[in-house]
């Protein structure tokens, strides 16, 4: 697929007399797919997630090279080339900003275009009965606008405006993932029509026709339309993707039923006021699949053995599993705490090998392993543990309960304040690690380099699961 950026917009009509908008002089990448088979669980499926990777359509220019211009030369490759280079990069300052929306449109556009060369000559009328996008989070918001050029200005398709709104925002449901209204994103105007200039001209005219709607809805109410409009006015004009996530979608769905409850009453109170039937409640889950009988195999092998097979596509059977506890079988207890201590005993090698700490299995492990952030305050964790030292430090230790406290997760690239708490994690660790006075009785890493399969190994060794984060502002917290 080709991916355009830059240009300008040019408005012409067709032979019968209609207006019409081509996108030209742009700056083209090629989207390169590489397909990763997905098997289903027992089911006989394998899907297939699609990649991209993006390539310049000219990655030699030779003329330039010959006459000394080495880095000209090979320019429009690298730039292509970075697009896919890093998943979400820095985007503190302006460069990382223009790369970032880069990449989201690539992708978005890529897959957009691949999904359309699929559906071939089919009717577009049916295409919204076969084909659903979810956007997850504002990332791919982007698709709302994207689609709608698709529709309005390829040469083969062309549709109405109409037409074309009615049949994205019936392919489109977004769901939210944050209640910080700084995490939802926001980019420059200027940035838009720099590098997107007929999206950001579809983007107003959606804006446009949705606030005439918000006017004869609430006629007069000049803050509603301004706290609605899909552009941020300002010093800086801003585009806001979740408003137009929200705007051209069908479903509106939070990760939580607190969450959900939160959204409608808080952060999209006005368009839920708008449409009340768009919003709606997608529990987040974590597969059993994985996280039991793969990340913890022995539990599952216990499982099988008291449920018998079939248990991991119905966990409702789990609460079989109740009368044995209840009615203290022993045997069953015993192998329960000793895959328990296999599994710390597992983590503690890894701890240590990482480290060079050395975890004791009959502590009680407490986990936090999240996105480093303020409001999910990991520096809460951090106070409580140099709390737990001076405990120690001043002789007060009655009733003790020796702990192995990990802290794990990455920090965004510009985000100051999270490096400075993920330093300051492993300061204190530094000390109580090396005060002999403690020993075994207070541990404390930072787990470097956060990844599914290093939680595979702490998920079934953790005793205590940390969700501390500020009331009001989690979505979900599966972590």
């Amino acid at each position: 697929q080709t991916v355009r950026f830059g240009g300008k917009t040019e408005h012409f009509a067709d032979q019968q007399g209609k207006p019409h908008t081509r996108w030209v002089d742009t700056c083209d990448v090629l989207a390169v797919p590489y397909d990763v088979p997905v098997s289903g669980y027992r089911n006989q499926m394998v899907n297939t997630l699609r990649l991209w990777s993006a390539s310049a359509t000219d990655e030699f220019n030779l003329l330039e090279f010959n006459a000394g211009d080495y880095a000209d030369s090979v320019a429009s490759k690298n730039q292509a080339e970075n697009i896919t280079m890093v998943l979400y990069p820095n985007d503190s300052n302006e460069n990382g900003k223009a790369l970032r929306l880069r990449q989201q449109y690539f992708l978005t556009s890529a897959s957009l275009q691949d999904v359309f060369r699929q559906w071939g000559d089919k009717p577009l009328g049916d295409f919204s009965k076969y084909n659903v996008f979810q956007l997850n989070d504002t990332h791919p918001s982007i698709a709302v606008a994207e689609m709608m050029r698709i529709l309005l200005d390829d040469p083969d398709k062309r549709l109405e405006w109409n037409e074309a709104w009615e049949i994205t925002r019936n392919c489109m449901a977004y769901t939210n993932h944050t209640l910080l209204p700084e995490a939802l994103e926001r980019w420059p105007v200027r940035l838009f029509a720099q590098l997107l200039p007929r999206l950001l001209e579809i983007i107003y005219e959606i804006n446009a026709r949705f606030l005439c709607t918000v006017r004869q809805r609430w006629p007069g109410d000049n803050d509603r339309v301004r706290r609605m409009s899909l552009i941020e006015e300002g010093p800086e004009p801003q585009v806001r993707m979740a408003w137009l996530a929200i705007v051209g979608s069908f479903s509106v769905n939070g990760v939580a039923a607190l969450h959900s409850d939160l959204l409608i009453h808080g952060l999209f109170k006005d368009f839920h006021d708008l449409w009340p039937e768009k919003f709606n409640n997608k529990t987040n889950g974590v597969t059993p699949r994985r996280w039991l009988a793969m990340a913890n195999p022995a539990l599952a092998e216990l499982l099988t053995e008291k449920l018998g097979d079939g248990w991991q596509a119905d966990l409702g059977r789990l609460s079989d599993m109740r009368p044995l506890a209840e009615n203290g079988d022993k045997a069953f207890m015993q192998r329960w705490q000793e895959i328990r201590r296999h599994n710390k005993q597992r983590l503690a090698d890894i701890v240590l090998e990482r480290t060079g700490i050395q975890f004791d299995p009959s502590a009680l492990f407490d986990i936090q392993v999240k996105r480093i952030h303020e409001y999910k305050r990991q520096l809460l964790n951090v106070l409580h543990v140099i709390h737990l030292y001076n405990r120690i430090r001043h002789g007060d230790t009655e009733n003790w309960v020796n702990r192995c406290i990990l802290i794990g997760g990455k920090a965004a690239p510009g985000y100051q304040r999270a490096k400075e708490i993920i330093k300051l994690i492993n300061n204190v660790a530094a000390v109580i690690n090396h005060d002999p006075a403690v020993g075994d009785r207070l541990k404390l890493v930072f787990l470097p380099n956060y990844g599914v399969t290093k939680m595979m190994h702490i998920c079934p060794a953790a005793d205590l699961s940390e969700q501390i984060s500020t009331a009001g502002k989690e979505a979900s917290g599966t972590g």
